[in-house]
């Protein structure tokens, strides 16, 4: 007897599960931030508003007698970055004719698993190519941190609070300069530096920068390109410091450590944009989270037979967005490519 409908629904849906963590471990800054806790879970809803502080409430009056007037005024100090949902789906297929050519309950189950763990890779390829690369044809309402020459990313090459233009969250980094709604950079081959010369420092300053504006903790990651991380690695040779295996193999890829921050290999970045080459992001997953819709977290339908076609069909759905809180805890290393 051909299996259920309901019963193949019910067991992919419990082998999607382990699925989706297996998988999503390989993934930098979902893993990290996952782990940090930088992934809020909430239900419903058209955008993500949230709350930043971008002006002084009051001011500051001095009692030199005791007998001066206190200055009463006062000014609204929040504004309201929202970002609205990105929401994708992806088709999890098996037709009568594979039905038919792999017999038993055991074949058929086998073959959604395997076509699930297919869907599940290309959304994490997908998504993880958006939010650091900001190149995705498909997923386009999804933000990215990439803002080198386009218009909405997160992190620019341009000077902090003097050079970036871009509109997060709906609030302008122009506007809001002077309220420090802007990210950290520092351009390696400024002067024709090259990373053996200006790239540890670099490096150094984003950290210190990044730390003096954060409201909440530091860097906790770095994400770091092929090419500007081999760098690294061969500059500090002698000091490099490594994590303990557990998260080594948890991660499933090598991970150095730099003043306290995990580093990571992202083959998303070090293309160039224009002129610049964005190499290393900073990141600090306290100023900004990974938000999912609770009904929507790579949730699988049931199999339901496909109108029209011999075969049955599931989906797979997803509905995210990333989320700035806070700008000038992140920082961008530009052009560590040589």
């Amino acid at each position: 007897m051909a299996i259920q409908n309901d019963i193949l629904s019910s067991t992919a849906r419990a082998r999607s599960k382990k699925a989706l963590d297996n998988l999503f471990q390989t993934v930098p800054l979902l893993d990290h931030i996952k782990k940090a806790g930088g992934v809020e879970i909430i239900n419903g809803g058209q955008r993500i508003t949230r709350a930043a502080i971008l002006a002084e409430h009051s001011n500051i009056t001095q009692l030199s007698t005791g007998y001066e007037a206190v200055s009463s005024s006062v000014a609204d100090v929040l504004r309201s970055p929202e970002f609205e949902f990105c929401d994708f789906v992806a088709p999890i297929v098996i037709t009568k004719k594979e039905e038919l050519s792999n017999r038993g309950e055991n074949a058929v189950i086998s073959i959604a698993d395997s076509r699930m763990k297919s869907v599940l890779g290309m959304l994490k390829r997908e998504w993880e190519l958006q939010t650091i690369r900001g190149t995705s044809a498909t997923l386009t309402e999804l933000q990215s941190l990439n803002g080198v020459n386009t218009a909405t990313g997160w992190l620019e090459e341009g000077a902090f609070g003097t050079g970036q233009a871009n509109t997060v969250g709906g609030l302008s980094k122009t506007t809001y300069a002077s309220s420090n709604w802007n990210n950290q950079v520092f351009d390696v081959s400024a002067g024709g530096g090259a990373f053996a010369t200006q790239g540890l420092n670099g490096m150094a300053e984003l950290m210190l920068q990044t730390q003096i504006y954060a409201p909440e903790g530091s860097v906790d990651l770095i994400l770091a390109s092929p090419t500007s991380y081999r760098l690294y690695k061969n500059t500090l040779q002698a000091q490099e410091r490594y994590m303990p295996k557990e998260t080594i193999l948890d991660a499933g890829r090598l991970a150095l450590a730099y003043n306290g921050a995990l580093m990571y290999v992202e083959n998303n970045l070090g293309h160039a944009v224009g002129a610049n080459t964005p190499s290393m992001y900073f990141l600090n997953t306290k100023s900004m989270k990974v938000v999912f819709d609770s009904d929507a977290n790579f949730e699988m339908t049931d199999f339901e037979h496909k109108s029209g076609f011999a075969a049955r069909e599931a989906h797979m759905f997803v509905r995210t967005q990333l989320v700035a809180d806070h700008l000038a805890s992140l920082g961008l290393l530009v052009d560590a490519e040589a």
